[in-house]
């Protein structure tokens, strides 16, 4: 099996590559992040409890800011990677990459610059963590957060939120599975009043997950101790107590290093007569070993499920990838294949509108079932055959005449005006089918999701396919044009000869010019010419919609890129890839996707890896 250090310094190196890449899931992405499923100790305690000493007892050198009131104003993710003995150390910030800070004063200062580059020189809060790595031999292999102490009331330049600000950031750490929490409680105060210890209790109500650590002990007043805290017996944990001694302010200020300040450390619980007994449990050291221990063993109790995560998100990867495209080969016969594969998705999507797959085609039925027929009936043929003109198209086409039996000159020039209003519901119904079509071809192009990553070819189809639009509009314009003038041009003969003949003296050309245009006659004339209208009405509603389909529907399925395939076929490769010229965003987007998929891989596989070792 795999040893200590390189299990756990396996999940150091995956959580800062995920930390590197911005590793917050896919798009949609139902599954925790890699960084989430890994776990992690979050450091808790109020302020001034010597948080800041027990990160730096771990690591054993001077790094973090101090002062008074809240020094802490974002959380910090520590990253602790174990070196082979006798390299260097040095740190490194995840905002400040390929920058190695070798002095550990400076590391010190970028951490307070870094603060108050969110926060401003003030005492505010923020949720945005700094990311810091350091790299030694005398460190064990741990990743922990130290957070914000918690207060109880908002001092001077603090907002009143405060108090509820830094207890929700603790909790989006420590309530999380994973997050084992080091709860920091000084010794010179009641455990009974400990923030950490309160918190935890919440979040942690079983202790599973709780590390209890006592500090100041040094600091209790003469003839009081912590041993009941330390044994469990004042407030018990899953885990065992650890007490620390930090170094005081007096040794800080004296630059008191670290491995003098941990030999003290020793010394005093080696040779305290209260503590001396739990010697060997407190301290430091001994805190780093436990909790890289008991990191080690959760690791290895979640690999199973880790590695089915890993699994997960790697599917949900590709299948990112391969619905936004992978990268195009660099030769025209590729690019010319690229061009002609994003053509036919956009013309399968098209045509599924039109089709009924998807929403849209069904309006170009209302233009038939609902637009033409009321258009039809609203054309002005009562004011056309109005009794007043219809006497005076009779009577001018009868010039110096009188008409015989029937005002056949009559007829015909009222019936060629009538007809001569279906033109425009004919036009009307090509003009909106062209709508229609218009709008399918922009909702096409917006769904076929291939396009989106070739702004310039999207572009390209767009235009190629409503240049053909028009096209088809104007044969179908043509067509439909000619159906209502071949009407006109012969008139169905047998419909006239049907009707009854009328005999009244207005037949007679003895009569008086009077009667010779008697109201009951021009209203039969009128009603003959309304009953040969309509005839004509339903015959062109049913295939003005027939033309308007075979001119533009049929076509549109049939050729609407045609033009198109014609002229990509004759382009050299520098125009190709003109129209392969990727949006950036998605081009960015990719290569976080390539990245994130080829870490998840590289993850299962050293996990599987080491897990065997």
């Amino acid at each position: 099996m795999a040893t200590m250090e390189s299990l756990i310094g396996l999940v150091n190196r995956i959580q800062r590559a995920c930390t590197v890449l911005g590793d917050h899931g896919g798009e949609g992405s139902s599954l925790p992040t890699l960084w989430e499923a890994l776990p992690s100790v979050a450091v808790v305690g109020g302020q001034s409890s010597g948080k800041s000493s027990v990160l730096e007892s771990i690591v054993g050198r001077d790094f973090l800011p101090r002062g008074s009131g809240i020094v802490t104003r974002r959380p910090l993710v520590l990253q602790l990677h174990k070196t082979e003995e006798g390299q260097n150390e040095y740190g490194e910030f995840l905002h400040a990459p390929r920058k190695r800070f070798n002095d550990f004063a400076s590391i010190r200062k970028e951490i307070q610059d870094e603060t108050d580059r969110i926060t401003g020189k003030s005492k505010h809060i923020s949720n945005v963590p700094i990311h810091l790595s350091i790299y030694s031999p005398h460190v064990v292999n741990l990743t922990l957060i130290d957070l914000p102490g918690m207060t109880k009331v908002a001092v001077e330049g603090q907002p009143e939120s405060i108090v509820g600000d830094i207890e929700n950031m603790v909790r989006t750490y420590v309530g999380k599975p994973n997050c084992i929490i080091l709860a920091i409680s000084p010794a010179n105060q009641d455990i009974a009043t400990s923030d950490a210890i309160k918190l935890a209790r919440e979040v942690d109500p079983s202790g599973e997950r709780t590390f209890g650590v006592l500090t100041k002990l040094d600091l209790m007043d003469k003839g009081t101790n912590a041993l009941d805290v330390l044994e469990g017996r004042s407030y018990r944990l899953q885990h065992p107590w650890v007490g620390i001694v930090n170094r005081s302010q007096a040794e800080i200020k004296k630059n008191v290093d670290m491995i003098a300040a941990r030999r003290k450390e020793r010394d005093y619980f080696s040779s305290s007569p209260e503590y001396g007994h739990l010697a060997g449990k407190m301290g430091s050291e001994y805190l780093a070993k436990l909790l890289s221990q008991h990191l080690e063993s959760v690791i290895r109790a979640r690999i199973p499920s880790i590695l089915s995560l890993i699994n997960k998100t790697i599917s949900e990867l590709e299948e990112e990838l391969n619905r936004i495209g992978r990268p195009i080969g660099a030769d025209s016969g590729a690019q010319l294949y690229t061009i002609l594969e994003m053509c036919r998705a956009f013309d399968r999507v098209f045509k599924e509108h039109l089709d009924g797959g998807r929403p849209g085609g069904n309006r170009i039925y209302g233009v038939f079932d609902n637009q033409l027929p009321s258009a039809l009936k609203r054309l002005p043929f009562d004011r056309h055959l109005s009794l007043q003109n219809v006497r005076k198209v009779v009577s001018e086409a009868d010039g110096y005449q009188p008409h015989l039996v029937a005002p056949e000159q009559g007829y015909r020039r009222l019936i060629e005006g009538s007809l001569g209003f279906f033109k425009a519901p004919a036009e009307a119904s090509v003009d909106a089918v062209h709508s229609v079509l218009k709008e399918l071809v922009r909702q096409s192009i917006s769904e076929t999701m291939e396009l989106k990553r070739f702004p310039t070819l999207r572009a390209d189809i767009s235009a190629a396919a409503n240049d053909a639009l028009e096209r088809f509009r104007e044969d179908s314009r043509k067509t439909v044009v000619r159906l209502v003038e071949m009407e006109s041009s012969y008139l169905t003969a047998d419909f006239f000869r049907k009707l009854p003949l009328e005999t009244d003296k207005a037949s007679n050309p003895a009569a008086p010019a009077a009667d010779r245009y008697a109201d009951a006659h021009l209203r039969k004339i009128g009603s003959n010419v309304s009953s040969y209208v309509g005839m004509v009405c339903e015959t062109l509603k049913n295939v003005i919609p027939k033309a308007v389909v075979y001119c533009q529907v049929r076509e549109a399925k049939r050729s609407l890129l045609d033009g198109f395939y014609a002229q990509v076929g004759k382009r050299e490769k520098k125009e190709l890839g003109t129209m392969l010229d990727e949006d950036p965003a998605l081009m960015e987007k990719r290569d976080g996707i390539a990245k994130r998929l080829e870490l998840y891989k590289s993850a299962r596989d050293e996990i599987d890896a080491v897990s065997w070792k």
